[in-house]
């Protein structure tokens, strides 16, 4: 798996994570214009032009939000030649997706969070599905800050952060929801970078639940003494799950009638595949005797990893599982089934 070392001040990791990755970068940015472009994501077409239109109008939230992180963003950009808006396209696509969208849907990830009594440690499982062409701009980044705990980021190029586990034992992971209506604001990565600079599990929920969010996602936080949230994040509502004695499975539809208000309309196939993942998962779950090898089963269990099909084209990219007591991480990218997890250590 392709791994990147970032330390210094927020505008040194930017500048070396531009620099280190400005081709893939712009290919990526590329790939992830044409898909907002064409309509397939957002279920109509969009100029270029009207694109950035709507990030331009979120960069004043992404500053406020998290200052340090946005700093690193902008040396980025600088780095690979781009605009800050053109960043924010990149790792906040789904996010802008639901501020252009008319009614249609996506359906992306499968994460699971297993309380310490349960297994024979807390941990935080996932897969992370997306278009079938964002795989080989998959990074694996060790950030060391100037300020701050260091962290093992799952992420893509020219993409600030979208899962990952820092040395104070705090993990974060996403799986994508679906907003009748997006806003212009915060999206996803700032949280889950800004989850990763705290070193108490409640202040991390509380940086998702102060967020001025863009978009839908759902957000799983764990902490290094079992302690963990599942997060449904509307534009305009959340709703948490506090980890109990029980797992917590989360696919890509609400859960929680208060959220479901907010949720778009979805094709019945994208309905049923998240209705299907949720309960073979949680099935598998069921069963006990849990521990990192088997949580890698069951992300490539054939009924969760998913392949790429027409008309949609979403494929189980990577997957990655956290144990917060040891500071581990398995991660690797790639469809899980065919692929076997490398193991980092913070």
């Amino acid at each position: 798996m392709r791994t990147l070392e970032l330390s210094g001040s927020p505008a040194a990791i930017g500048r070396r994570h531009g620099a280190a990755l400005a081709d893939d970068i712009r290919r990526y940015l590329a790939e992830r214009m044409r898909l907002t472009g064409d309509g397939s994501w957002s279920g109509r077409r969009s100029r270029h032009a009207d694109i950035l239109a709507v990030a331009d109008g979120m960069v004043e939230a992404h500053a406020r939000y998290a200052p340090d992180i946005h700093t690193e963003v902008e040396a980025m950009a600088d780095a690979a030649g781009l605009s800050v808006s053109e960043l924010i396209v990149l790792g906040g696509f789904t996010d802008v997706v639901d501020v252009l969208r008319t009614p249609l849907g996506e359906d992306d990830c499968t994460a699971i969070l297993v309380p310490p009594g349960y297994a024979d440690a807390a941990y935080l499982a996932q897969t992370w599905d997306m278009h079938d062409t964002a795989a080989r701009f998959i990074v694996l980044c060790r950030i060391a800050p100037d300020h701050g705990p260091t962290a093992l980021v799952f992420t893509t190029a020219g993409c600030v952060g979208q899962m990952g586990m820092n040395e104070a034992g705090i993990c974060v992971g996403i799986n994508n929801l679906t907003a009748r209506s997006g806003r212009p604001g915060v999206t996803w990565p700032y949280v889950v970078r800004k989850v990763l600079s705290q070193t108490d599990i409640d202040l991390a929920l509380k940086c998702v639940l102060e967020a001025d969010l863009a978009g839908a996602h759902n957000y799983l936080l764990l902490g290094p003494d079992g302690v963990g949230y599942n997060i449904e994040a509307m534009p305009h509502k959340t709703a948490v799950d506090e980890l109990a004695s029980v797992p917590l499975v989360h696919t890509n539809h609400c859960l929680h009638a208060s959220t479901r208000a907010f949720e778009a309309t979805r094709p019945g196939v994208l309905t049923e595949s998240s209705t299907v993942r949720l309960r073979h998962a949680g099935e598998l779950v069921a069963a006990g005797g849990l521990e990192a090898d088997s949580l890698w089963r069951v992300l490539a269990d054939e009924f969760i990893c998913r392949r790429s099909q027409p008309p949609d084209h979403i494929e189980s990219c990577g997957a990655v599982v956290m144990r917060p007591d040891t500071l581990e991480m398995w991660a690797a990218d790639g469809v899980p089934a065919d692929t076997a997890p490398e193991r980092f250590v913070l």
